[in-house]
């Protein structure tokens, strides 16, 4: 098969969670016989140098980047206000990107066209113009349910009520965009649940006013996790600081930067008093400047890390505090695979088919994470079944090779 992706953001290099995503699928994908293109929007938040895309996988993706200006303009927000549309998609609306989706389409004939997240959306009705492609939505989140829990953590009611907006004026875009794709490929089963839920009850109302404008289409639904391969999270020549709490996240990503100032300001001080030698790491890209000037006992902010795999490595317990936000948190993942000891929130959890107390501990409230943090820290034989019992769970559950054959089957259903 030929399959066309547009993506959100380059999925090169895979540093942060989307990318890892879309990358799996890429290469996963290309070993396994199948011809891919990339074509992706490159914008300041992740930006891209192409000619620091190493030349095998330029040749085995054929990637382009199209940049695209997200900075957010006072002005277009203030209008939008008035609007019923999506300020976050509306911002990725472009003349230039459209023209090279076209240019690509006519280079030849693609099986596939995967929207690599809700926001390559906009382009549905220039693929139908240019291409009989199957068109797939890749779900990595339900989008508008990430901007419901933010704006319920926000305590001034006017950044609340603006962040509400977006998330209804998203919500809106979301559930009209799915009946115009021919499948959706939702990250996790909660989220495969909501899609499949939307479709039901937009039958059972026969097509409400909201979607009448629209040609409806009833989308084939499967879930495709994240997967790796837990071999590559294996450091037997790195020793390992026993014990020692980290976190792992991009911090431009709202969700993990809330959940790390949780952290710090209500259970670090708890957890400082009774172990004051131990110490708390936080690692990440994007990194805000009241983080980078932080300084509090035994917490170090090291920045980003040049090799994700190797930090893991080197620590112990992974602390995820996640409020907000939807789909499936990768660095999670990530750390399972490496056989850690993962402390994170009920929420953090979702969409990972995991056990509380067998390879992973949960909590939802500052008594809740110090306990957890005071099993792990005193009890290491513990601690280490249950890292153990997580990095099984990966090479049980989330093997890409798996993974691939099941999205390629998906695919071919698709095709018939």
């Amino acid at each position: 098969m030929k399959i066309l992706f547009l993506c959100n953001k380059s999925p090169w290099p895979p540093k942060e969670g989307g990318p890892m995503a879309m990358n799996m699928l890429i290469e996963g994908l290309i070993l396994a016989g199948h011809l891919v293109k990339v074509l992706a929007v490159n914008t300041y938040k992740y930006n891209v140098s192409a000619k620091d895309i190493p030349a095998v996988y330029k040749e085995k993706t054929g990637i382009e980047l199209v940049e695209v200006d997200l900075r957010m303009k006072p002005f277009k927000a203030l209008i939008n206000l008035l609007t019923d549309e999506s300020y976050h998609v509306t911002r990725f609306i472009s003349t230039d990107f459209r023209e090279k989706v076209i240019q690509v389409l006519k280079s030849g004939k693609f099986d596939i066209v995967q929207l690599e997240s809700l926001f390559m959306a906009p382009y549905i009705a220039t693929i139908r113009a240019n291409s009989s492609a199957r068109i797939i939505l890749r779900a990595h989140n339900i989008e508008h349910l990430i901007w419901e829990r933010i704006a319920r953590e926000t305590a001034n009611p006017v950044k609340q009520w603006y962040i509400r907006h977006l998330a209804r004026t998203l919500g809106n875009y979301e559930d009209r965009i799915v009946f115009q794709v021919d499948g959706i490929l939702p990250i996790t089963a909660t989220d495969a649940k909501y899609f499949e839920g939307l479709l039901q009850k937009t039958l059972k109302d026969d097509l409400s006013p909201n979607y009448q404008s629209f040609e409806f289409k009833q989308p084939l639904i499967t879930e495709i996790p994240f997967g790796l391969e837990t071999t590559k999270y294996e450091h037997p020549d790195i020793e390992v600081e026993l014990p020692s709490l980290f976190s792992l996240g991009s911090m431009n990503w709202i969700p993990n930067e809330e959940g790390i100032r949780w952290f710090i300001e209500k259970v670090w001080p708890d957890v400082h008093k009774h172990f004051p030698e131990l110490k708390y790491y936080i690692a990440g890209r994007a990194m805000p400047d009241w983080m980078k000037s932080l300084k509090v006992p035994n917490v170090v902010v090291v920045g980003e890390v040049e090799d994700a795999s190797r930090f893991l490595a080197e620590k112990s317990i992974m602390v995820a505090p996640v409020f907000s936000g939807s789909g499936v948190r990768i660095k999670i993942i990530e750390g399972m695979a490496a056989g850690k000891t993962i402390i994170s929130t009920t929420l953090g959890a979702e969409g990972i088919n995991c056990t509380h107390r067998k390879n992973i501990l949960l909590a939802d409230s500052p008594c809740e994470f110090f306990e957890m943090i005071s099993i792990s820290v005193s009890d290491p034989d513990t601690c280490r079944k249950i890292g153990t019992e997580a990095k099984y769970l990966i090479q049980s559950s989330y093997q890409p090779a798996t993974l691939i054959q099941k999205l390629a089957a998906f695919y071919e259903q698709l095709l018939r």
